[in-house]
């Protein structure tokens, strides 16, 4: 049985290790979606060395060119337009994005943020949930809003913070789960399987989900 698989663009600022998760899970015959395009707008971005490697369309938009956010973010448009994009990914994409760029993907772009939102919105969210004393931190993918890390959520995973933890060593745990969860996601959004209803996710069935998604164990 043949089925039209979803073109997804994603954007990289640096080495992209969440982009190589979903190259990877992207290989499966039966995965609903296929990486059409990574770009990235840094030019000497290790992820596009990967990503050309995998015979993966690449393109640079490098944001100092341009004299506003509005006009970098057209060009980037244009660049995912061009390639047919459907999804957008973010991965390490280190720019904000105007409500304009966003709009024009409502409902169709997903993030990876290290963090359980709501909680730890922002940067530095490993040393923050040191700080705070939390007895649980983790991931989550959700649509992208114009507010910042406020999208509805897909798809979390919890890790648990450990005695003597750094935040190096919370957050090689978190990105470990990052790396399982992101093609989780992808999965469900680009096959139908979630929707968004409201400020909710509904997911259809029973898919799959990753071990860490049941900690703590009962």
């Amino acid at each position: 049985m043949t089925f039209s698989r979803k073109r997804v663009g994603v954007l990289i600022s640096g080495r992209g290790s969440n982009m190589r998760s979903l190259v990877e899970a992207a290989r499966a015959e039966n995965f609903p979606a296929e990486i059409a395009l990574v770009l990235s707008n840094v030019a000497d971005a290790g992820g596009l060395d990967f990503a050309q490697k995998q015979g993966i369309a690449t393109a640079v938009v490098d944001h100092k060119l341009f004299g506003d956010r509005e006009g970098f973010e057209r060009a980037m448009n244009e660049t995912l337009v061009a390639h047919g994009v459907e999804i957008v990914c973010l991965a390490g994409f280190m720019r904000l994005l105007t409500p304009w760029f966003v709009e024009q993907w409502r409902g169709r772009m997903l993030n990876i943020h290290p963090a359980l939102l709501p909680s730890f919105r922002g940067l530095h969210t490993h040393a923050r949930a040191l700080e705070e004393g939390v007895k649980i931190h983790g991931a989550t993918v959700h649509f992208v809003v114009p507010e910042l890390d406020a999208g509805p959520i897909v798809v979390q995973a919890a890790v648990p913070v450990l005695d003597g933890d750094t935040p190096e060593a919370l957050g090689a745990r978190v990105l470990a789960q990052e790396h399982r969860i992101y093609p989780l996601a992808l999965k469900l959004v680009a096959s139908g399987a979630a929707r968004i209803e409201g400020a909710r996710v509904r997911v259809e069935g029973e898919p799959e989900a990753p071990d860490a998604l049941l900690w703590p164990r009962a």
